[in-house]
């Protein structure tokens, strides 16, 4: 999709020969916008990354009469992002709302109109890979802001087709991103879908909905069910400590877990990675320590609820106060049915009420846990629920995993269309039935042609008129 290698009849040329006009917009500082002015202002935050513009709840500014003519955005203006981050800089597209309010436009956008060109043709190509790629050869970087200047803009070379193929892609592109978004919008639905559903899956699991037909098969009621406090259903029932004393720089070996190694109901450890010695864990906070199988949440939010099952990457672990571990009596809870039982939620709603902490923080305390009541069936049917989450919940996650594997895909969908505009396949057809349409005096070359025309002649029409001075004449 080079510009260098353009399909038959197709022409290439610099962006500065097909300007008819181009300006950058209004400035106004951070102190001369509210709500209260009478312009609406639109800036670089509201040109998203697809080249979409996002016009609802603007910012207001004032401005002069002059001011208003010369910075309003029109319908089929194409506009720039000269200015941003180096990941956002070079965002572009073509404005095609039609409103009745007046929208001026930042100094941090460049507005371009051309000559005999389709603007959305520019705007798909600098969104294609190829295009993308010629902006970053000429984006100026520091470390926190990146700027593509008009200079260096101009002076890059764009395809260009016949003026009626430009229309034919353009039409043709709409219509087919157009379907590829509609696509991605539900593909993305999906994750939360499958969060809902894990969680109805817990839901009905911690209800007993889930084993009504293990219960009918055994023979069992539901009034087997019991509720108990979780210091009766467990051996411990403790939260963590942090030791004194730079306990983290003696070489020690014991891992130490704090809130952040608790991500997405799993221990990850691997992420800072914290140790303590034999000595500090075995005596100043022994009342910690905590083994594989051990269920842990955090205590201290938002958020609140973070729950894992402590793996058995090591033998022993121990936890800081931000974290409470429940060690199951195995006559009483199957680990995994606590497990899932704090993962669906209820312990933190049923105390949120009465949660203390400070501003911007939330506390579960001890004795919350304690006192925490938890549901116990028979340990068969605890069995039986813990079976029927893992196969629920492998399902959901062979869903996900599709999913994601669908989402990339249609991911390099957009620039698979793009690539194959500017390689002049999507009009191959198109092109063999309109052959009077793109050849001749309507071919690419005679509209160039045609372009050089009129920018010499307005630029002849917009050049001064040399004073002339009479000689004065000797008497």
């Amino acid at each position: 999709m080079s510009v260098d290698t353009l399909p038959e009849g197709w022409k290439k040329d610099a962006i500065g020969n097909l300007i008819e006009s181009s300006n950058t917009g209004l400035v106004r500082g951070a102190k001369d916008q509210s709500s209260s002015k009478q312009f609406d202002y639109f800036k670089m935050n509201n040109l998203n990354v697809k080249g979409d513009f996002e016009i609802n709840n603007l910012i207001k500014v004032d401005a002069s009469e002059d001011e208003v003519s010369k910075f309003s955005l029109n319908y089929n203006d194409f506009i720039f992002n000269t200015r941003n981050s180096v990941e956002l800089v070079g965002k572009c597209g073509v404005f095609l709302h039609r409103t009745e309010e007046t929208i001026l436009f930042n100094n941090n956008l460049l507005r371009i109109r051309f000559h005999k060109i389709e603007p959305k043709i520019i705007a798909y190509w600098f969104n294609s890979a190829e295009g993308k790629y010629q902006l970053r050869n000429v984006t100026s970087a520091t470390t926190s802001v990146a700027a593509i200047y008009q200079k260096a803009l101009v002076a890059l070379d764009v395809p260009v087709p016949p003026l009626a193929e430009q229309k034919e892609i353009a039409n043709q592109l709409d219509s087919l991103l157009a379907k590829v978004d509609s696509i991605k919008n539900r593909l993305d639905a999906i994750p939360d879908i499958i969060k809902r559903f894990r969680q109805s899956v817990l839901s009905c699991a911690v209800s007993g909905k889930l084993s009504e037909e293990w219960r009918s098969k055994s023979d069992i009621s539901i009034d087997s069910w019991t509720l108990d406090k979780a210091k009766n259903l467990c051996i411990k029932v403790q939260s963590g400590s942090t030791p004194r004393n730079k306990p983290f720089d003696q070489g020690g070996k014991i891992p130490f877990l704090k809130v952040y190694n608790i991500v997405e109901q799993k221990i990850d450890f691997d992420y800072k990675r914290q140790f303590i010695t034999e000595e500090v864990h075995s005596k100043s906070i022994a009342r910690s320590i905590a083994y594989p199988n051990d269920i842990l949440m955090n205590i201290v939010g938002p958020p609140l609820g973070k729950v894992a099952v402590l793996t058995n990457q090591f033998p022993e672990w121990n936890l800081n106060q931000a974290i409470t571990l429940f060690r199951v009596n195995p006559e009483k809870l199957n680990y995994k049915f606590l497990y899932h039982v704090l993962c669906e939620g209820a312990l933190v709603r049923d105390v949120m009420p009465d949660t203390k902490g400070s501003v911007g923080q939330v506390n579960i305390s001890l004795s919350q846990c304690r006192d925490a009541l938890i549901p116990a069936p028979t340990l068969p049917e605890q069995d039986a629920i813990v079976s029927r989450i893992d196969q629920l919940f492998s399902f959901a996650d062979k869903v996900e995993q599709k999913v994601i594997a669908a989402q990339d895909r249609v991911n390099n969908l957009t620039q698979s269309i793009l690539a194959k505009a500017f390689r002049g396949e999507l009009t191959t057809e198109w092109r063999e039935l309109n052959q009077a349409l793109i050849t001749g005096e309507n071919s690419a070359e005679a509209l160039l042609a045609k372009i050089k025309a009129e920018r010499e002649a307005l630029s002849k029409k917009k050049a001064p008129k040399k004073k002339t001075t009479a000689r004065k004449t000797k008497a």
